[in-house]
């Protein structure tokens, strides 16, 4: 073994124990993960739907628009529950919580009526004391909504057992509860806890606390009360683990034993929403009473009463990503707890996940240290495969929930980190020499070498491009003041700074020109939306430029403002190697860069920084453009129409943008009409461009003296000219 394989063996254990200690204290991010790659199991195999006794009768639009917007009086919530235990309901849950007093009650509406005499209102009928009189003796379960203030807490209607060390402390803790309408209250059978996901970070609903706990008294969910009075039962057994407090592990409620987590919570196993699980309110209430098929629906069914309509806000995500009413989580509770089939993860999963790092992560140490890289590469995708495939069938066969991702990242990160050593201790020598050629060739051209077995011939291919010229304002003024060395580092500082923007926005560098720099979108390879983002690095260059003279990184003095022009025209080039069979480039040419290049040198007589052709500005929507009329620029026959770029697709969209571009327009016209009302729109436009870029003053303070240009974009337009 020589010294570099001993030290490369040691940096990488390392490593896995870093790796391995990191699993052991899994941060949020590692949980998050885990719990997606749970999801993903789900969305590939989910819980089948089967015809199972549970129903939602749901409160929908359909409802609300027959008997009136949400909340509805009391009294009819009663007739609701008349009618359900008529159809012969096991159980009757209510995914609502009655806690305020029914303002809707005659006895309500008329103690707010001035001059109603107080001793005719107990004669009045109370919703209220109508739906506790429709309740009692009927199997109706309430619920119960958690609360940050006060000290209630609602009765427990069953007893609970607890076998094994006391689990009381296990479930998510109840501070206070909001307090029900006590009459109501009093007569309900059972009454449970409606909170599905209390204190998670995630959306996603992927377990449900069966219990909550003060530290004294458990305090069952509404779908283990419904399940209980359905049955009959009076009592739940609560198993802790052996010798270890506050840990459960199931929960017996009548006939049935479910298997929780450590703090009580059930691991939804869910099913796709499907319209056979619910029934609409308004064929419960219908006036003629419920058809055949809904009795029968009902007939024997715990019945569950909520709301899907999303303004009522009980709108919950699954873990199959379906966005569903918070009354059908409680009711796939019941169901899964119905068919038998759970999902689980063991309290020793993390233990084996944390040894499966460990394990997996040395031996990949050992292998691609002494090994070649394709054989290690080869051991890290078994390695890979299996902890899918056993994490696949453990969940398939079993319900068995283990994190296949942990171990595959770990092994991942060590095989990556490994064959990083042994690449640098061993392709030194070849990384130099790419390095030293790197100075010299862009990467997307190093990467065409290397992977392209024909890059190296010379020729090129016609592309439809974006091509921009930038140049330096005032250069020869700047050169005479500075020495040629100072020149050099200002130019470096300089294009430094703008350049990166190409390369930012997906563009090919092709090459400095003096205080020049040329660049092209959409080549070597494709670039969707290449004018966009070449107008886009435009724009960042502007600001970075404005940066550069606020901080004066020039060294010039504030005073002193560096300026650029900027020319961009999208047409067809051709794209490729050129010059000599020994010594070429990766360039473009034709007259799509020829335009590119008079338009960037027309910014001086338009005054303004950055210029695009009206081919570039058909492919800009809702950029913040400006007409700067038809110029002749140099070897061309005929006009070209610019557009001055003041910003981008937020700016366009401003108000303030929408009323300068009026009052652009309007000018336009005024020049071309040679109407004496131009001064007084130049003078809008400029109060209307203050908070924009400066180079819009300059732009109008010149616009009066380039008339001409909007008047020759006309009279070629009426001739046929390009629109």
């Amino acid at each position: 073994m020589t010294r570099a394989q001993q030290f490369g063996l040691i940096i990488g254990l390392v490593l896995v124990a870093a790796l391995t200690l990191l699993r052991a204290i899994d941060p949020p991010l590692l949980r998050q993960a885990r719990e997606v790659t749970f999801d993903e199991y789900q969305r590939i195999v989910p819980r089948s739907f089967e015809d199972m006794p549970v129903r939602v009768v749901d409160i929908d639009e359909a409802s609300l628009q027959e008997f009136g917007q949400w909340p509805w009086p009391r009294d009819r919530i009663a007739t609701l529950v008349d009618r359900l235990a008529e159809m012969g309901a096991s159980a009757i849950a209510f995914d609502i919580i009655f806690a305020e007093p029914d303002r809707l009650s005659p006895r309500s509406v008329m103690r707010a009526v001035s001059g109603f005499d107080p001793a005719l209102l107990d004669r009045l009928p109370d919703n209220d004391e109508i739906l506790a009189r429709s309740i009692a003796d009927k199997p109706v379960v309430l619920g119960f909504g958690l609360s940050n203030e006060g000290s209630y807490r609602p009765p427990v209607k069953a007893g609970v057992a607890f076998v094994g060390e006391s689990p009381v402390g296990a479930p998510p803790r109840i501070t206070a509860a909001t307090p029900l309408r006590p009459q109501i209250e009093a007569n309900a059978t059972g009454i449970g806890h409606v909170s599905l996901n209390p204190g998670a970070s995630s959306a996603v609903v992927r377990t449900v606390p069966l219990f909550l706990t003060d530290g004294e008294q458990v305090y069952p969910n509404l779908a283990m009360e419904a399940l209980r009075v359905a049955q009959g039962a009076s009592t739940y057994v609560v198993a802790g683990a052996p010798e270890i407090a506050d840990t459960m592990t199931m929960v017996k409620v009548g006939e049935f034993v479910v298997p929780v987590t450590r703090s009580g919570e059930l691991w939804l196993y869910v099913s796709p929403d499907r319209a056979e699980r619910y029934i609409s309110a308004s064929k419960v209430l219908a006036e003629r009473g419920p058809s055949a098929e809904t009795a029968a629906a009902i007939e024997g069914s715990i019945v569950f009463v909520g709301t899907s309509v999303a303004g009522l806000q009980d709108i919950r995500t699954t873990a199959l990503g379906q966005n569903v009413p918070g009354v059908s989580l409680h009711a796939q509770s019941v169901e899964q707890i119905l068919s038998g089939r759970y999902l689980s993860r063991p309290d020793w999963a993390d233990g084996l996940e944390i040894l499966s790092i460990a394990a997996a992560g040395s031996l990949l140490v050992i292998v691609t240290t002494f090994v070649s890289p394709a054989v290690a590469l080869a051991f890290g995708l078994l390695i890979t495969a299996m902890a899918l495939v056993a994490s696949w069938f453990a969940f398939y066969y079993g319900g068995l929930l283990f994190d296949p991702l942990a171990p595959i990242i770990a092994a991942s990160i060590t095989h990556f980190a490994a064959t990083a050593f042994r690449f640098l201790v061993t392709d030194r020598q070849r990384r130099e020499v790419r390095r030293a050629f790197g100075q010299y060739l862009s990467p997307s051209l190093l990467y065409r070498i290397e992977h392209t077995p024909d890059a190296m011939r010379l020729g090129g291919d016609d592309r439809e491009l974006t091509v921009m010229f930038v140049d330096v304002r005032n250069f020869t003024e700047i050169s005479e003041r500075l020495s040629p060395t100072a020149v050099v580092a200002f130019l470096n500082t300089l294009l430094d700074a703008l350049s990166r923007h190409v390369v930012a926005n997906e563009g090919t560098l092709d090459k400095f020109i003096g205080d020049s720099i040329m660049a092209f979108w959409n080549a070597p390879i494709d670039v969707p939306n290449h004018a966009e983002k070449a107008v886009h690095a435009a724009l960042a260059m502007r600001e970075t430029l404005a940066e550069l003279n606020a901080n004066d990184a020039f060294g010039f003095g504030r005073d002193y403002v560096v300026g650029i022009g900027a020319g961009i025209h999208t047409g067809v080039a051709c794209v490729g190697n050129m010059g000599a069979e020994t010594r070429f480039n990766y360039s473009a040419v034709g007259d799509a860069v020829n335009v590119a290049a008079r338009i960037e040198s027309a910014c001086k007589d338009v005054a303004f920084d950055i210029l695009v052709s009206d081919n570039t500005a058909r492919m800009l929507p809702g950029f913040a453009l400006l007409q700067a009329g038809a110029l002749s620029l140099k070897g061309k026959s005929t006009l070209t129409r610019l557009f001055a770029v003041v910003g981008d697709e937020r700016l366009g969209a401003s108000p303030n943008f929408i009323e300068l571009k009026n009052i652009h327009q309007q000018l336009i016209e005024a020049l071309r009409a040679r109407s004496t009302a131009s001064r007084r729109l130049i003078n809008a436009a400029k109060l209307k461009s203050a908070g924009l870029p400066p180079a819009a003053a300059d732009f109008y303070r010149r616009i009066s003296r380039r008339a001409d240009h909007f008047r020759d974009e006309h009279h070629e337009a009426e001739s046929g000219f390009a629109k």
